[in-house]
């Protein structure tokens, strides 16, 4: 079964798919051991880890793309890769959606973001024209429906540059060009999520980000508002953060830091027990 394929028996459950961030391959890893069904790899968090820079399109389409690649072979479950912009014009966008199939993304995210795109939750954001916006949603549509196996996410952040009217009327007619789901980035309040979840057809994602603009809900909550997909893109970089500022802190100071990992977990989670069992398997006698 692919990707995309098991992606979409778990749009047609009834539970909603709560989908931490990952960044790289070992907290792609984490987020499958913890039991969760999908994740998400997002431009903020894997601009930081990779090239430690923001989330304003310094980071390239090869560098998004091996970094997906390494996470998308390192766990069993669909993972939604960013796709910014497309990284160009509508062609661009087209080879985006079939480098990100390749690379094993279940679904990739395509925005109507000016480049250099920013983070949903900064300042700055510029969107593109209605026609510009469309013409993207419909080469990636296209490449999708010539063969390209992979589901196509539209993302719009109008309601921080023309309003919620806007990005509402233009995630409705993303719906009729054939995504396979909308994302309308940074609702201020839970009107506009609702008003959102009940003005366009098909599933819907919401993004929890810690002190963004929306305001963070429990799964349940956004579930009954009516989303299918509650992302948490910064969550384990931030408990990252604090937990390795506070082992450096505890170094700097001269003490042991407290409170970490086993050894043993660690080399359990990159896969030690099982590359000695194979090691074992093709011994020479």
């Amino acid at each position: 079964m692919s990707p995309a394929t098991r992606l979409r028996e778990l749009l047609a459950s009834p539970e909603i798919l709560v989908m931490p961030g990952c960044y790289d391959a070992m907290s792609a890893r984490l987020i499958e051991h913890a039991g969760f069904k999908a994740t998400f790899m997002g431009g903020f968090a894997v601009s930081a880890a990779r090239i430690g820079m923001p989330d304003t399109g310094l980071i390239s389409y090869a560098e998004m793309l091996d970094q997906g690649a390494n996470i998308c072979s390192a766990v069993s479950i669909p993972v939604i890769g960013d796709g910014d912009t497309g990284y160009g014009n509508a062609l661009n966008v087209q080879r985006t959606v079939r480098g990100y199939a390749r690379a094993g993304f279940a679904c990739v995210m395509i925005e109507d973001q000016v480049a250099p795109k920013r983070c949903g939750h900064t300042r700055g954001k510029r969107t593109v024209d209605r026609d510009e916006a469309f013409a993207r949603l419909r080469a990636a549509v296209d490449e999708r429906d010539a063969g390209t196996d992979i589901l196509i996410m539209a993302r719009t952040d109008a309601n921080a540059t023309e309003g919620f009217d806007e990005a509402l009327e233009r995630a409705r007619i993303f719906t009729e060009i054939g995504v396979d789901i909308t994302f309308l980035e940074a609702p201020l309040d839970e009107a506009q999520m609702r008003a959102y979840c009940e003005g366009v057809p098909g599933p819907k994602m919401a993004n929890m980000v810690e002190q963004g603009d929306t305001p963070v809900l429990s799964p349940k909550a956004l579930q009954d508002i009516g989303y299918k997909i509650a992302i948490y893109p910064i969550t384990l970089m931030l408990a990252g953060i604090h937990a390795m500022e506070q082992a450096l802190a505890a170094l700097a100071a001269g003490e042991t830091p407290r409170d970490t990992a086993e050894f043993a977990h660690l080399r359990d989670i990159v896969g030690f027990p099982a590359y000695y069992e194979a090691e074992k398997r093709y011994a020479a006698d």
